[in-house]
């Protein structure tokens, strides 16, 4: 879905969402003329970090910040030169990736570095919920996918935003041992559509996340991989769903019946949730995505829990204004969270089960 300068895509298609999302990355990456700033939590699909070398051998510049978790082995090895284990794949594209001369950061963060971004020479900016990963893409053929999202802005500003964030992430400012925290980003109008950046743990999007909910007047629907109750968000919707307000969504199974997890309470409330358990080509559901009243869309990489809200590095982009009006902005709005929506529903339909 592409409207003015925004992109929106689901996916994958191997778990029945619309967009090859491995293709809109990789092809996102071909385009870059002068730089690459990536951070993302895990990088293990050899497209894209092919797509990636390949770019620094045409003589793009390229930084990459990953999480060091999926390097390290979890326990000591006995032969620590031979290979094997798990993530090995992900040690392997990282070996390929430093004899590239690209310069390769992991996170100081003792949390997660949960963030999802790049920032194309200075321009554009690719964001959402998924890992540059065979699952969160589903471009492996013996696993299941990962139920996703990605964005794509080409705006200056909202580039000179993320771009000040990945400065900051390469210079070790992370989460807990970030020792400046700075305003939040003004919001910026693209094509019409208003757009606003949110940081974690800076800028606290949970925050952000509330009082979105709250300008609400008719319903928000959501699909959602982890939700606790260390979030306000779940007080929220259950005042929502108390005002009369139609709160309906989707959130992984496995997360869901777990005893910190807010899917029973907001349920029981009277909102309608369904579980979307792992069974065949659907690993997880790992979206973070929301809309509210069929106009908004909350995206990014940002899980709706505490420890995302103040410790890990995160990022949430919020697409629309309920309170800006004029047709072609409502018109571009709902088209967008049309697109969303109908993912959200389709989810719900093909994939979840009930909550009772």
């Amino acid at each position: 879905m592409k409207v003015g300068n925004i992109e929106l895509y689901m996916g994958s298609p191997k778990a029945g969402g619309p967009d090859d999302l491995q293709s809109v990355i990789v092809n996102f990456i071909n385009a870059a003329e002068v730089r690459l700033e990536i951070a993302v939590q895990e990088l293990d699909d050899e497209r894209i970090a092919r797509a990636i070398i390949a770019a620094r051998q045409r003589g793009i510049q390229v930084w990459l910040v990953i999480e060091a978790h999926y390097l390290r082995s979890k326990t000591k090895r006995e032969k620590p030169f031979e290979p094997g284990g798990s993530h090995e794949a992900n040690r392997r594209i990282h070996d390929a990736v430093l004899r590239s001369n690209i310069q390769v950061r992991t996170d100081f963060n003792p949390k997660i570095f949960h963030q999802k971004f790049i920032v194309r020479d200075r321009a554009s900016i690719l964001t959402g919920s998924t890992n540059f990963t065979s699952t969160g893409v589903g471009s492996d053929p013996k696993l299941g996918a990962n139920l996703n999202h990605v964005v794509i802005v080409h705006d200056a500003e909202i580039a000179r935003i993320y771009g000040r964030e990945f400065r900051e992430i390469r210079n070790g400012r992370f989460g807990k041992l970030n020792e400046g925290h700075d305003p939040a980003p003004s919001g910026v109008t693209v094509s019409g559509v208003p757009l606003k950046v949110v940081f974690a743990p800076d800028h606290c999007p949970e925050m952000e996340i509330m009082k979105q909910m709250l300008k609400a007047r008719e319903r928000i629907d959501f699909a959602i991989f982890t939700f606790s109750q260390s979030s306000g968000i779940d007080d929220t919707m259950i005042a929502l769903t108390n005002r009369g307000l139609a709160v309906r969504g989707a959130v992984d199974g496995l997360n869901a019946n777990q005893k910190w997890a807010a899917a029973r309470p907001v349920k029981n409330a009277g909102a309608e949730l369904h579980r979307v358990r792992k069974r065949g080509n659907v690993r997880k559901l790992h979206h973070k995505l929301m809309v509210i009243d069929r106009q908004v869309i909350i995206a990014g990489s940002f899980n709706y829990t505490g420890p995302a809200n103040r410790l890990n590095d995160e990022n949430i982009l919020v697409i629309g204004d309920l309170g800006r009006t004029g047709k072609v902005t409502v018109s571009r709005q709902k088209k967008l969270a049309s697109y969303a929506l109908e993912e959200i529903n389709r989810i719900i339909s093909e994939h979840g089960e009930r909550m009772t």
